[in-house]
């Protein structure tokens, strides 16, 4: 196919594509994080701990992080049409397997079921070399800023899954997820196309990671994603606990308030990726990076309820999301063409891993007494301003495995 013929057929299908794509994620990404809405509920029924509570929450975020390093290779070999439409299909029946596990009130079920829900937040590693390949080099910015967008599917869940548990009861919530699971695959398949720019890698597996861990971008950008993304995931699906300690919302209220911090970094995602294409990703991930240090400190104090508190949480969240959409458009402009995939698993994975370990360290420096998270937030500025550093002085200019954005265009 000649270079016109593609580009012309790579305009035709950019914007149903790239939504199809966005709307896969986002609601996978919604039963990725169905238990952390409810996790209030979970702790004063089965009557857990801090520490369980944390690890109950966290949980579902450790598959979704370590899959992802296989869904982004599997995605360079198979297409993200094909992918997609498998990893919904495989989180649908854990949907349900956790609702039986709360039903039972078995702790140890609702563990386990939730490791395997954590196959919701894989799609990520799927979307991103997928709309990479519909777009060319300028835009990759804004593709992976709105796709990246559908990160707003926790926002959905904070906000709708205790409500639909108020109108449908517990069990009937999540056998509407399941089936929107299963909708939505059928969708994908029925109308996604994978990029004519792109084909099949076939290289196997394991020495196709090997390859992109050699990469330095790869390296450079899992820390920083660790900490943008990471920071969100941690605050996504820990805020309602949080709210519930600090400040004694119920679940409909701490999820609601939860959304609004989502939708926050959902909202700028896509504005960091927009920024990124102008005037680099450098320059938007340090801005996120100073700016989160600067809010970790603000919410430690403690701001009084509603409009001082609430706005310290958005602007955090507005700071996280600018932080993610900077460091995705990094990684679409540095990475090999023929590595995106796999290099945006490994990346992805760092970021959910940043969001796993969080939550854990929250519940474990938790002053009951005080009802202070302080020591977990002022860890959280002395990391954001290690990755400001090493955003202006730790990566080259010119990373050597890349010239500019030429290396990766279609």
């Amino acid at each position: 196919m000649s270079g016109t013929a593609v580009t012309a057929d790579l305009k035709s299908g950019q914007s149903k594509n790239l939504a199809l794509a966005t709307l896969a994620f986002a609601i996978s990404f919604w039963a990725w994080n169905m238990i952390a809405p409810l996790g209030v509920r979970y702790t004063e029924e089965l009557g857990l701990t801090s520490g369980e509570k944390s690890l109950l929450v966290a949980t579902p975020v450790l598959v979704g992080s370590l899959g992802r390093i296989l869904a982004g290779a599997l995605t360079d070999r198979f297409g993200g049409r094909r992918m997609f439409t498998v990893l919904l299909l495989a989180t649908a029946p854990f949907v349900l397997l956790v609702a039986y596990a709360g039903e039972q009130g078995s702790y140890g079920l609702l563990l386990l079921f939730g490791f395997f829900l954590g196959i919701g937040g894989t799609t990520f590693a799927v979307g991103i070399p997928f709309v990479n390949a519909w777009f060319t080099a300028d835009r990759r910015g804004f593709a992976t800023g709105v796709f990246g967008a559908g990160m707003g599917g926790t926002a959905l869940s904070s906000f709708f899954t205790p409500r639909f548990v108020n109108w449908f009861g517990y069990g009937m919530t999540h056998v509407i997820i399941a089936a929107a699971l299963v909708v939505v695959a059928f969708i994908v398949w029925s109308l996604m196309k994978d990029s004519p720019a792109w084909s099949p890698n076939t290289d196997p597996v394991v020495p196709k990671l090997s390859a992109a861990l050699k990469l330095p971008i790869t390296w450079q950008m899992s820390f920083l994603y660790a900490v943008a993304f990471g920071g969100f995931v941690a605050f996504s699906t820990y805020l309602p606990t949080y709210l519930k300690d600090v400040y004694d919302f119920d679940l409909t209220q701490a999820g609601t308030r939860t959304a609004g911090f989502a939708i926050a970094a959902v909202i700028c995602r896509p504005i960091g990726g927009v920024l990124s294409d102008k005037v680099g990703p450098r320059l938007v991930a340090a801005v996120a990076f100073a700016g989160a240090a600067v809010m970790a400190v603000v919410v430690a104090l403690q701001p009084a309820a509603e409009v001082p508190a609430g706005v310290s949480f958005v602007v955090m969240a507005a700071f996280l999301g600018l932080g993610t959409g900077g460091v995705f458009a990094w990684v679409a402009a540095a990475a090999p063409k023929e590595r995106v995939g796999s290099v945006s698993g490994i990346v992805g994975a760092a970021g959910g891993l940043g969001g796993f370990f969080p939550p854990l360290v929250m519940g474990a420096t938790y002053n009951e007494e005080d009802h202070s998270y302080t020591i977990g937030l002022m860890l959280l500025c002395i990391t954001a301003v290690g990755a400001l550093l090493f955003t202006l002085f730790g990566i080259k200019k010119k990373p050597a495995n890349v010239s500019a954005r030429q290396d990766v265009g279609p």
